[in-house]
């Protein structure tokens, strides 16, 4: 839906405007500029063309993006900016988004201005104004196949901006980064990061940095700006001429083209996003990305089923106290599928190692017999999900998802792609697409993080792209409490995260060892507990064994009720790197999630957001000793109203859950 809106001109602009329509060719390198507030008012873009574009974005007196230049190369046309006269029209537009795999709200509605600049015939720059956003993306109308030479995306900042920058060493990389809390003017043109990316402007707002509806094109990382001028500018990858397998499964590009993409001349690029957030909690309540993502190509997703999954490889199938040799084996799947079946887990999955090899995943391995373990699980009402390097499906994807179709397992997990140049983006595509044909989800793991993918395929469940729970198999340094507590407020931004929680060994920092097989989370039991509910994953795993699981039935109590898709979401407070206290409803049931960095912290919540009656009130809290001993929890019932304050008291790493079911 669309209706036409005002939109601010300079008075130059105005007489220019008629002029051009008179003789464009005549004023084709005059200035001209825009101005476009969104719906609120609340942000507003300015856009100047000139010897190129440069745009700024302001929130009220405050800036926020300085003048920046956004430019584009595409085949022989050469610069976008200078394809043509500019002419500009508005709207202001409304959407209703239906969400058929909900994480945060089950329909939302989406209101921007647009503007958009045509340069001639054959290139547009599109700006889209949200309240909580600025997005823009170029578009072309050229014959055939194109090259794309280069793109100019900068973004420049205050000098006093800070950041949260996930550096990179290295283009080929599974982008699981920690993020450096250092001042953006540290960032020098050498040092790039993937995204996204945020920045903390002195007295000011955070602003988010990503991008959207990346297709057929190299993903964006961001680069120093360098000459005085502090913030970034995107980096992209040149197309992958040679690549060289290392191994089974690492295939860097040795030979990158000097173009960056090759694709038909009539086309869409991606969107480059900048989120505004007065207030941090604002970063976690947008959806802003997935509704500038193409929409759903499916005819029907009622087959989509979201669910918690029975995980294999982060325990290293520690089961004990049963009378079969525990291995990869079908004996230990069918033993997960009783226990997925016995607290209503949807999947298990079998992780690396079922198959052949790791590059044949159409036979499985002697001791598996996977048409067994399927017809096993279907009579429990359990799915069957496989892993599988990402290499052998790029070289035979129909067979292979054919045979996992034949087979009747419910999906795939892909792994180890660790690259995001635009073969890789295609890779990625067509896997969804094909997936999609033979009603099969995705897990996209060793992946770059969610641009849009998920809209267009919701079949596509999750994505790692992080530094998740595996860490702790062999490290501290980079899955911490902190650590915790950054990523809902940039990599969730993107899209779902595949970080698999659900550790039931427990450490403080003196505790804590890496032990490979019998892992243990640093923080506190209820830390891993609400994880649940903050962190957003249709695809959920429950990472430890099911020994661990059973000796914990308060624990289950949570983990087998608890949903992977909600209705609605209300944040309550919630700071960068240090708390996070909201609240989900799924139905007529709200779960709240707390989760606190290594400072202990008392918060109090208030259950205003409730409809009236009774609720019966399940909670999960950290012991009174849970500082020495960090799996020390306590679980209460009680009945509570909407006028009900619960306070809340964490330990050092700690977290915090409640259930609140309708009393009757």
């Amino acid at each position: 839906m669309s209706v036409q809106s005002p939109i601010r001109f300079s008075t130059a602009h105005r007489v220019l405007a008629f002029l051009l329509l008179s003789c464009p060719a005549c004023f084709a390198g005059a200035e001209q500029s825009w101005d476009v507030d969104s719906p609120s008012g609340r942000l507003a873009v300015h856009v100047e063309v000139a010897d190129g574009v440069q745009y700024s974005v302001s929130l009220g007196d405050t800036d926020v993006v300085l003048p920046s230049r956004i430019d584009m190369k595409v085949g022989a046309a050469g610069w976008l900016s200078k394809a043509g006269p500019v002419t500009a029209r508005e709207a202001l537009r409304q959407e209703t988004i239906e969400f058929p795999v909900p994480r945060k709200y089950r329909t939302l509605e989406m209101t921007y201005r647009e503007l958009v600049l045509r340069f001639g015939e054959t290139a547009k720059l599109t700006f889209r104004v949200y309240d909580e956003g600025v997005a823009y993306r170029w578009s072309t109308a050229l014959e055939g196949e194109v090259k794309v030479w280069d793109e100019v995306a900068e973004f420049e900042f205050p000098a006093t901006t800070k950041s949260w920058f996930p550096e990179e060493d290295d283009i080929f990389s599974h982008q699981e980064r920690v993020y450096l809390d250092i001042p953006l003017s540290s960032v020098t043109p050498e040092r790039f990061c993937s995204t996204g990316v945020l920045m903390s402007l002195e007295n000011g707002p955070k602003v988010y940095l990503s991008e959207s509806d990346l297709r057929s094109y190299p993903g964006m990382f961001l680069r120093g700006l360098g000459q005085d001028r502090v913030g970034l500018a995107g980096k992209f990858v040149g197309y992958p001429l040679k690549t060289e397998l290392r191994g089974d499964r690492n295939i860097p590009v040795t030979n990158h083209a000097k173009y960056l993409a090759k694709s038909d001349g009539s086309r869409t690029y991606p969107w480059r996003v900048i989120l505004v957030a007065s207030e941090d909690k604002e970063l976690i309540m947008s959806e802003m990305i997935y509704a500038l993502a193409p929409r759903c190509e499916l005819d029907s997703t009622d087959w989509i089923e979201p669910g918690k999954v029975s995980w294999d490889w982060w325990n290293g199938i520690d089961i004990h106290g049963v009378d079969f040799p525990v291995g990869v084996n079908t004996e230990t799947y069918k033993h997960f599928i009783d226990f997925a079946a016995e607290y209503g887990l949807e999947y298990i999955l079998l992780d690396e190692g079922w198959s052949a090899s790791s590059t044949n995943v159409l036979e499985s391995r002697p001791e598996i017999d996977i048409e067994e373990i399927v017809a096993y699980a279907n009579e429990k009402g359990v799915r069957v999900l496989l892993w599988s390097l990402w290499n052998p499906i790029d070289a035979d994807m129909e067979n292979i998802l054919d045979q996992f179709e034949k087979w009747g397992v419910a999906g795939v997990k892909v792994d180890f792609m660790q690259r995001d140049d635009q073969a890789m983006v295609d890779f990625y595509w067509r896997c969804a697409r094909e997936a999609a044909k033979r009603e099969l989800l995705v897990d996209f793991h060793g992946a770059f993080k969610p641009m849009g993918l998920r809209r267009a395929y919701p079949n596509v469940m999750t994505n790692e792209g992080l530094n998740g729970l595996e860490q702790y198999k062999w490290t501290d340094e980079k899955a911490t409490p902190e650590h915790e507590l950054v990523l809902p407020f940039i990599r969730m931004v993107a899209g779902p995260m595949d970080y698999t929680p659900g550790a039931m060994r427990n450490a403080t920092k003196k505790d804590w060892r890496a032990i490979g097989n019998h892992p243990m989370s640093l923080g506190t039991r209820c830390h891993q507990l609400a994880m649940y509910v903050i962190y957003e994953s249709p695809l959920q795993m429950l990472a430890d064994s099911p020994t661990n699981y059973r000796d914990e039935p308060e624990c289950m109590k949570l983990l087998s009720a608890v949903p992977t898709v909600w209705d609605e979401l209300v944040v309550l407070d919630a700071k960068v790197s240090d708390y996070v206290l909201l609240a989900r409803r799924s139905g007529d049931e709200w779960y709240l999630g707390a989760m606190t960095d290594w400072e202990g912290r008392e918060m109090m919540c208030p259950l205003s957001f409730l409809p009236e009656g009774e609720y019966e009130l399940q909670l999960w809290r950290d012991g009174v000793n849970a500082d020495r001993n960090a799996e020390d929890f306590c679980y209460e019932q009680k009945l509570v109203t909407s006028s009900d304050v619960l306070q809340i008291k964490m330990a050092s790493g700690g977290g915090w859950v409640g259930r609140l079911r309708p009393a009757n």
